[in-house]
């Protein structure tokens, strides 16, 4: 059985899930749009959209729950900051900064950009009107922050920290908070169910290009040993 990936397929995979992006965002644009959302707002796959919202509700406690595992995801994204900032100030050169940390910069970036370019395109609106106003809900931004950062986090542990029992640990536990994460933001009412699975698409063909990037710096890696 093979370990690993070749590039080839690593690259493939980062493509579908671009692609898959894309076509669910159109179908949730283009698709079964009905004025289901609050103030009469349009709403795309409105048919699954809308049951899904009555049969769970609305919970602040699961609201809160996901406000408290985001707080979580931004303080991971800010240690590793900071670690890129020590390593920036012992090394003197951007370039010297080791290259997982600028690329996982390069990640957080592209994320935020997405996080920025939906708050200004409102493919639809929460479900619930927040302090007067309706706001733009899809993707679940906040899902697909916090799976970026806790996704990525699994490749760091595996970078930073020696195969051994503290490894595993950290590895379940990112796990775990970015499966809660997902199961928070979707009982807590303030998104649609396709907010969410937008959410996670987007965040995962994020990690498949930084994947595919992580491999290609072990590619690299290996072949300078070999010189």
């Amino acid at each position: 059985m093979r370990e690993e990936f070749t590039a080839g397929e690593k690259r493939s995979r980062a493509v579908f899930l671009t692609a898959l992006s894309m076509v669910f965002t159109l179908m949730v644009w283009l698709i079964n749009v009905k004025p289901v959302g609050p103030r009469e707002s349009s709403v795309g796959l409105a048919f699954l959209n809308e049951p899904v919202f009555k049969a769970l509700g609305v919970s602040a406690k699961w609201y809160g729950l996901s406000e408290v595992l985001g707080y979580l995801a931004l303080a991971l994204a800010g240690m590793m900051g900071v670690i890129g900032l020590i390593q920036l100030i012992h090394r003197r050169k951007l370039l010297k900064v080791d290259p997982e940390i600028l690329s996982l910069g390069i990640l957080y970036g592209v994320t935020l950009i997405l996080y920025i370019l939906f708050d200004k395109i409102a493919i639809n609106y929460r479900p619930l009107v927040v302090d007067g106003l309706l706001e733009p809900s899809y993707p679940s931004s906040h899902t697909m922050l916090s799976l970026v950062v806790f996704g990525s986090g699994l490749w760091m542990l595996k970078r930073y920290f020696y195969p051994g029992k503290l490894q595993r640990v950290l590895m379940i536990c990112a796990g775990a908070l970015l499966v809660l994460t997902v199961l928070a933001r979707l009982l807590s009412g303030y998104h649609w169910l396709t907010d969410i699975i937008g959410g996670i698409l987007m965040a995962t063909m994020l990690l498949a290009w930084f994947d595919v990037v992580l491999f290609q710096l072990k590619t690299w890696r290996r072949e300078q040993k070999r010189v």
